[in-house]
């Protein structure tokens, strides 16, 4: 962590290993909710194993290059996710026509995980990379990092809020059609576990910024 400043190779090592452990405790479905692994990984790996994976990329380019009224397009996330073009190749399939700008925000998941979001330097580097991404005018702008929306109070500092798409609201929608459709979704919520890399405490910590844990003791480290 960070997964954007990952190499290729590690990327698809750990994506790997986080499938064939979801293989054995038998899960119908994986989302890919980290645009880094969705443009980095998932055409590798998608097919080997034995459950469908959703990739947030690739399921939410459909929705976003049919937006009315957006002929320029801005897309700011890590820089692994930029090297790609995921998000450019994904838009031109359904919209030819559309312009797309992609950005590298470097510092901005670090900002979030060490919980700096009201820091001056941390207001200045948002700021940076909003005026480069101004230059191109978009009509848009998609926060392509899970951690990117929680910079939203201050990216309307310098941009009006509704200029920026949060790409999990079309996600989510995504993925309860499709188990809809394929009979696969499941509406009693049973009980939740955490799986985590390591320091499943440091993760409770890190957790609470968007979403208030109960109580440890399913939280685990694999």
């Amino acid at each position: 962590m960070p997964y954007g400043e990952k190499s290729e190779e590690q990327l698809i090592e750990y994506a790997d290993k986080i499938f064939k452990f979801f293989e054995v405790k038998k899960a119908k479905a994986v989302i890919m909710a980290c645009n880094t692994t969705s443009a980095v990984t998932y055409e590798k790996l998608k097919d080997n194993y034995n459950f469908k994976v959703y990739p947030i990329i690739q399921s939410v380019c459909s929705t976003i290059a049919k937006l009315e009224n957006v002929k320029k397009l801005g897309v700011i996330a890590t820089p692994a996710t930029i090297n790609t073009r995921t998000y450019s190749r994904e838009i031109k399939k359904y919209n030819p026509d559309m312009e797309v700008f992609e950005l590298a925000a470097p510092n901005w998941v670090r900002i979030v995980e060490e919980h700096r979001i009201n820091q001056p330097q941390s207001i200045l580097q948002v700021q940076e990379i909003l005026d480069v991404m101004k230059e191109f005018a978009p009509d848009k702008i998609v926060l392509a990092c899970t951690h990117y929306p929680y910079l939203t109070g201050i990216l309307k500092r310098f941009m009006p809020a509704d200029m920026f798409i949060d790409p999990s609201v079309y996600f989510a929608q995504n993925i309860k059609q499709d188990l809809e459709k394929n009979n696969l979704l499941n509406n009693k919520f049973e009980y939740e576990e955490f799986y985590v890399s390591s320091n499943p405490e440091n993760f409770k910590t890190a957790s609470e910024l968007f979403y208030k844990l109960k109580s440890l003791p399913k939280l685990k480290s694999v």
